[in-house]
């Protein structure tokens, strides 16, 4: 589990292609002891296993590795050698809980339609796949390439936007948005639940 804060940006420094799953080194500025062998650290918001490690330039690399359905499902099909990415560690007992509730599973891929300045925050205004436009509510919390955001403004037409503050916007990869860009999105638990409890979310027939 996770908060949607981001703690590092790491920048793949690999991607290799290994029968059916892709193995990716990213580098990272973690300490390499803070770094354990199976630890789960998320990706832009996909939970992904520690399954090698060692110092790096500026921190610790570590090596993950994902299947062809992650790849299909997020934006990870597309990592390439320079991809920065938003990386934060599993949320331990006691540690402050300051975003809100990331799980690390990606409900789809979002896409931006534009980025526009405000002041000095930008509005972002993402375009969900139709079968999940329904859980992002005004006020309500997205994760957003894993990072937490507050929903601005959830728009008749199935869009939504965020507005992101300058700290966030410098200490992610989300300054790299613009529109076109594909980002992974995670519905808010507490909205899937809610939509399941009336009905909204029942199976066929039921």
């Amino acid at each position: 589990m996770f908060t949607g804060l981001v703690t590092d940006v790491g920048t793949v420094r690999r991607a290799e292609h290994r029968n059916v799953l892709t193995r990716f080194e990213v580098e990272s500025g973690y300490p390499l002891a803070e770094i354990a062998m199976g630890a789960s650290i998320m990706h832009s918001g996909v939970c992904l296993t520690v399954v090698d490690m060692g110092q790096g330039t500026r921190g610790a690399w570590f090596a993950v590795e994902a299947v062809p359905e992650t790849l299909a499902k997020t934006v990870l099909g597309g990592w390439a050698e320079g991809t920065r990415v938003n990386l934060e560690k599993s949320l331990k007992l006691g540690d402050e809980l300051g975003g809100h509730f990331v799980f690390g599973h990606v409900d789809g891929v979002g896409e931006v339609v534009s980025v526009e300045p405000e002041g000095q925050s930008f509005r972002v205004t993402i375009r969900p796949p139709a079968a999940i436009a329904r859980y992002f509510a005004t006020k309500g919390s997205a994760a957003i390439d894993g990072v937490s955001l507050t929903v601005a403004d959830a728009l008749p037409n199935g869009d939504f936007q965020v507005a992101i503050i300058p700290h966030t916007w410098e200490v992610t990869n989300l300054s790299a948005l613009k529109a076109g860009s594909k980002v992974n999105l995670e519905i808010d638990m507490l909205a899937r639940y809610v939509a399941r409890m009336i009905g909204a979310d029942a199976p066929e027939g039921k």
